[in-house]
């Protein structure tokens, strides 16, 4: 059994340079791709992804908001994967909030480029693996 389960889930996605996120398509089968490493993240249970807006991943979340991501560490074999809902932001607030310097090599009209948004994920639940062991959890 994880003693802290929130500190070390955060800290093997804190050293990680790929997300990788799924979604599920209009026939029910679900859809997986590597990212860049969440913008921000509150513990373990919300998550903040910049993405294009006119992306397939986007129509399939908002058709469908159940997702899950996965984060490794493929040095010492374990990792993480959190179920729960990703929802498309377009608000300027969310889009400010994670903005960076340099965006705009992906965003060429800046934070107001309509073809920027920020998913947000919130886990529901989770299962972690580590030395031949996985065990799952809630989040709450």
């Amino acid at each position: 059994m994880m003693k802290d389960p929130p500190q070390t889930i955060g800290n093997l996605i804190d050293h990680q340079s790929v997300s990788i996120i799924s979604s599920v398509d209009n026939e029910g089968f679900p859809n997986t791709k590597a990212m860049l490493p969440p913008r921000k993240r509150e513990g373990i249970k919300s998550f903040w992804f910049t993405t294009n807006t006119s992306s397939m991943r986007v129509s399939q979340y908002r058709t469908n908001p159940k997702a899950c991501i996965y984060f490794f560490d493929k040095r010492f074999f374990r990792g993480v994967m959190l179920k729960g809902t990703m929802e498309v932001l377009e608000d300027a607030g969310a889009k400010e909030m994670i903005w960076r310097e340099g965006d705009t090599l992906y965003y060429s009209k800046g934070v107001t480029d309509p073809d920027y948004c920020v998913l947000k994920f919130t886990a529901r639940s989770g299962r972690y693996y580590s030395a031949f062991h996985s065990e799952s959890f809630d989040i709450e």
